[in-house]
Parts: C-alpha cells; sequence; structure tokens
C-alpha cells in the first residue's frame, strides 16, 4: 500500500486529507507541525508528501529544504499545501525542488488528481533516462543520471522536474511545446488554471540555463503558445 505522510497543523484539514487518501486506498501518516513531519519522513520513507507552509517553530519552507538536503529523502515528491498564493512564495517553493504547489482551500479532488499524477511520474523510470531519447545534439548533452545539462564544456545541475522539461523541449527542439504538453507530460494531468507553475519553473530553468549558455537564448517563449528550445 502506498504511503503518503501529510503534514498540516490545521487538525481539520489534515483529518480531510487523511479521511480521503485512504477512502482511494493510500495509508496515511500524520505529523502536526514541522519537527514532527521531518522526523515522520525519515522513519516512516513515504511515497509522498503533502506539506503545509504556515506551521509554528519550523514553517514548511524549512521542511522542504531539510528534505531536499537529505541525501535518503531527496527524491521524495513534495506537494506544497498552503494558504499562500503570492508568486514569490510559489518561486521559493520550487526553488527548494517542491514537485507541486495547491493553494487553499482547494477541491480534494484537485489534490487527490495530482497524488496520483506525481505517484504515477515517480515510479516509473525517470522519463529522461529512457534509452530511445536523444541525449545529445549538437553542443548540448543531458546526463540523466545526475539530472545535469551540458552545453560545449559547461554543465549545470537541475532538479528533476527542471530536467524533465528541459529534456520535453531537447526531444522537440526547433518546435513549440504547448504550456498544456507540458503539464500532461510532466505533471500528468491537465489543468485549466495551472499556467503560471510552467511560468514559474520554465523562469527558474532558463536562469540556471542562462548561467551555461555564454549570451545565447537557448529557451524561447512562444507568446500565447508554449516555449521552444533552440539548437
Amino acid at each position: 500500500m502506498t504511503k503518503i505522510l501529510v503534514i498540516d497543523d490545521d487538525t481539520a484539514i489534515n483529518e480531510l486529507i487523511k479521511v480521503n487518501l485512504e477512502l482511494h486506498g493510500y495509508q496515511v501518516v500524520q505529523a502536526f507541525n514541522g519537527i514532527e513531519g521531518y522526523a515522520k519522513a525519515k522513519q516512516e520513507e513515504p511515497a509522498l508528501i503533502i506539506l503545509d507552509v504556515m506551521m509554528p517553530e519550523v514553517d514548511g519552507f524549512t521542511v522542504a529544504q531539510r528534505i531536499r538536503q537529505n541525501p535518503e529523502l531527496t527524491e521524495i515528491p513534495v506537494i506544497m499545501l498552503t494558504a499562500l498564493s503570492q508568486l514569490s512564495d510559489k518561486v521559493n517553493g520550487f526553488n527548494l525542488g517542491v514537485d507541486d504547489y495547491l493553494t487553499k482551500p482547494f477541491e480534494i479532488e484537485e489534490l487527490l488528481v495530482r497524488v496520483r499524477a506525481l505517484l504515477k511520474r515517480t515510479k516509473q523510470i525517470p522519463k529522461s533516462s529512457a534509452v530511445r531519447e536523444l541525449l545529445t545534439y549538437k553542443e548540448i548533452t543531458l546526463m540523466p543520471e545526475t539530472y545535469s545539462v551540458k552545453i560545449n564544456d559547461k554543465v549545470q545541475k537541475l532538479t528533476p522536474i527542471e530536467f524533465d522539461i528541459f529534456n520535453l523541449l531537447f526531444q522537440n527542439h526547433g518546435n513549440m511545446v504547448s504550456g498544456a504538453k507540458l503539464l500532461k507530460e510532466i505533471w500528468g494531468y491537465e489543468p485549466d488554471d495551472n499556467v503560471e507553475t510552467i511560468r514559474v519553473h520554465i523562469r527558474h530553468l532558463r536562469s540556471k540555463i542562462d548561467k551555461i549558455s555564454d549570451g545565447k537564448q537557448y529557451i524561447e517563449t512562444i507568446y500565447g503558445g508554449g516555449y521552444k528550445l533552440n539548437v
């Protein structure tokens, strides 16, 4: 049975999530503050973590950072569940390696869709390491074992999701990839209100690629459509 850790100091929300996850066949471990949550992440080794941000003593951002810094926990997908809706808060979460971000109040069905999508994604061999895919083209080389991109002789480490986004653009180099396709291929679902998630990840990915691009703009935004990798 797939184990999910829910870390949220709001007892009612924590219990609501637990009941609904269990109805869908998941095993649920609960924690009600950041200290307890991080300890249970180490003890229970869950398949996925649902993490609130606004908690006393240790907030969710700090917990997420500790999870990503722990080699034994770093690959566990994390969904941030929070009342914070500012773009800067989402950027902060994604910069820490959070996989998805859901703002309160939320529909339980949407949470379940995101849980299923992330679990499906992480149970597979990473898309980026599939042998059928192109790993080198011109000056760019993908290194899936370390989630890194090499351009000429410079290497940049990416988060797993950033790597999968770059890989999808890379496999379609020269052609536009729509935001809808990115959501479907990378996150596994097609919500109609999550364009901001794509924008935040693309912005952060572009900033990393720019560090090794020697001034070349590899990732192009196609207004009203999507994104294209120019090689």
